[in-house]
């Protein structure tokens, strides 16, 4: 299994209220990719950091392969929630997959 771990910044030029309104649009947008993704197993997005965070939201997924790993990238809901959301929204992206 692969787990799949991003960590995000929000562009600077955001209200506080904006921010907030896009850390739930990309949650539910993510979270919606569940059983719709050959291979994603477990899909989970955290939008209350604490104070002490440098990061504004985090994905952890849990995916049953590198291969689907690679079919997720690609896949075309998650191409829409990348490219409508999350692209013009973050300034900083920061991923860590790893073998479990």
């Amino acid at each position: 299994m692969i787990k799949h771990v991003i960590l995000w910044q929000l562009k600077d030029e955001l209200s506080a209220e904006q921010k907030a309104a896009v850390k739930a649009e990309i949650k539910k947008g993510l979270e919606g990719l569940a059983g719709k993704v050959p291979g994603l197993l477990e899909i989970k997005v955290n939008i209350n950091g604490l104070p002490t965070s440098n990061a504004d939201l985090m994905l952890d997924s849990t995916l049953e392969s590198f291969d689907a790993l690679k079919g997720y990238a690609v896949h075309p809901a998650h191409v829409a929630v990348a490219d409508g959301s999350v692209r013009p929204n973050t300034k900083l992206r920061v991923c860590l997959d790893y073998e479990i």
